[in-house]
């Protein structure tokens, strides 16, 4: 028996219909993808896009129904420093960074691990950062109907960094919030003050 087996399911005729994609562009750019380093590459590149969008079948609002509880809780409920990875939609670059999400109960709260789960899938889709942001925001609000929604997303674009203007330090930063955290400065001032922290 193996000491290490990996077991990843993918659907086999879309990861060979990407693969034969894959091999056409290693072959556009002048590579040779018959080459020892290349042969299995397009196959790899392929199951890496199909992770990397498999959001698109997921439904979030499923994931925070899953673990959906009646509880008196009023008090804010943050998750932050949320790792983000995604793609960005106009040039299939990674952006990556961290999300902060927070909700005010109103007698229904959710498992905590759901909200990086609900994260995680619209990450995983073709994105831009803002709509990302709003994404978050909507489902948890609509799904749990609090008080109020905040998410903030700080991220990193390698379309950025790497081509076009080439700026490796540049950060952006999006915001999206709902009820109270929208109306209410004290509470929107109290969110960014706890995202401001230096955490355990």
């Amino acid at each position: 028996m193996p000491l290490y087996e990996r077991k990843d399911h993918y659907d086999g005729e879309a990861v060979a219909d990407l693969a034969a994609h894959y091999r056409s562009l290693l072959e556009g750019i002048g590579e040779d993808a018959d080459r020892e380093g290349l042969v299995k590459t397009p196959e790899r590149a392929a199951k890496a896009l199909a992770f990397l969008t498999q959001g698109m079948g997921q439904d979030p609002a499923a994931i925070l129904e899953s673990a959906m509880f009646e509880e008196e809780c009023e008090e804010m409920v943050l998750v932050r420093d949320i790792e983000v990875f995604s793609l960005c939609e106009h040039h299939m670059l990674p952006f990556l960074g961290k999300a902060h999400v927070a909700y005010l109960p109103q007698g229904r709260i959710t498992g905590l691990s759901k909200i990086p789960r609900v994260v995680d899938v619209f990450a995983r889709r073709l994105q831009v950062q803002e709509r990302l942001t709003r994404q978050v925001r909507d489902c948890i609000q609509e799904t749990l109907n609090p008080r109020g929604v905040a998410v903030v997303i700080e991220a990193r674009h390698l379309c950025m960094q790497m081509r076009g203007v080439e700026k490796q330090h540049s950060l952006t930063t999006t915001s999206a919030f709902t009820g109270a955290f929208l109306n209410d400065p004290k509470t929107r001032k109290e969110f960014m003050r706890l995202i401001d922290t230096k955490g355990v």
